[in-house]
């Protein structure tokens, strides 16, 4: 295969074309979740530290240089006329979010990428098979080329969907232990935004995701956003239904005038409850899942040791019988 490679001029060029791609977008995606994640932690840091403020001035520029590279490309792929904007850019745009993917422009780059993709791998496995020699009948060449077209084509929304889901269960995984320190700074006399600064700043180690998501509410409040579109958005970005009905809880109570730290209360033990009932669903699952690798790998070979003493007893004896000796 490396022969073959070397060998080749073509099939060098398309493999060094292909490995910068990968390095330019893991490069991308891991400067921006960086880049998001130390502002994040800057602003909540210059929350109670005026000095810090450069800082966060410093993450949110790293971020926008990060974000006006794919701009810029994308700004000139539309100007040769071709359109990056989806018919369903607000839907898009929220299943980005949900993934963590929250610029301005994350649904074109989306977009982009879907469509190099859809061309890329044709081409890519086309070429693979005219540098192997092989030649594959019509019928073939047309099934091979269209399932890496497919695969181009819901690879990029598998790889959101899965990234979604998975901060999903992280902010719903850590989301109790924050509304208990939320329920301890309220009881303390602290007001509901100098709670989620505080809160923010504490589990920025232990759970990010949420400490984002509360550094951008506090934002937002002091920008002059009125406490419940502050939330509403924060429950949107966020896509879990937990952080929605918290988010709607607040509201509530606070349109009602009722006790905030009792609010709280109730609702941190409820998600208490669940975080427990999900530990146990996962623990009940376990024997059926674990009944499966028993059944086709260890019940075949203990079959087999317990029935292999008696078919060689069998064959020694019995079969000496029947056979007249």
């Amino acid at each position: 295969m490396f022969e073959l490679i070397a060998q080749n001029t073509v099939l060098k060029v398309a493999m060094l074309v292909a490995l910068f791609i990968i390095v330019v977008a893991a490069a991308y995606f891991f400067t921006t979740s960086m880049a998001a994640r130390q502002a994040t932690r800057t602003r909540l840091a210059g929350a109670s530290s005026g000095s810090e403020a450069g800082a966060t001035g410093t993450g949110s520029l790293r971020a926008r240089d990060a974000e006006s590279a794919w701009l810029q490309l994308v700004m000139a792929i539309e100007q040769t006329g071709l359109s990056l904007t989806d018919t369903r850019d607000e839907a898009l745009r929220q299943k980005l979010a949900a993934a963590g993917y929250t610029a301005p422009i994350a649904p074109r780059v989306y977009t982009l990428i879907r469509l190099l993709s859809v061309v890329g791998l044709p081409l890519l496995t086309l070429l693979f098979l005219w540098v192997g020699g092989k030649n594959p009948s019509i019928f073939q060449l047309y099934l091979i080329l269209g399932t890496a077209a497919l695969v181009g084509l819901y690879g990029p929304s598998l790889f959101i969907r899965a990234k979604a889901d998975r901060r999903q269960r992280q902010i719903v995984n850590g989301f109790p232990d924050a509304l208990d320190l939320l329920l301890v700074c309220v009881e303390a006399g602290l007001g509901l935004e100098s709670a989620f600064t505080r809160v923010g700043m504490e589990i920025t180690t232990s759970h990010p995701l949420l400490s984002e998501q509360f550094g951008a509410v506090v934002l937002e409040l002091r920008a002059g956003r009125s406490r419940e579109d502050a939330l509403r958005r924060m429950a949107d970005r966020a896509g879990v239904d937990e952080i929605r009905a918290f988010s709607t809880l607040l509201i509530q109570s606070t349109k009602l005038g009722s006790s905030l730290a009792q609010t709280l209360r109730v609702y941190a033990a409820e998600m208490r409850e669940k975080r427990r009932l999900r530990a146990e669903e996962k623990a009940h699952r376990l024997p059926v899942l674990l009944s499966i690798p028993l059944v086709a790998c260890m019940l075949p070979v203990m079959i087999g040791v317990l029935m292999l003493p008696a078919a060689i007893r069998v064959m020694r004896v019995i079969m000496p019988t029947l056979g007249g000796g």
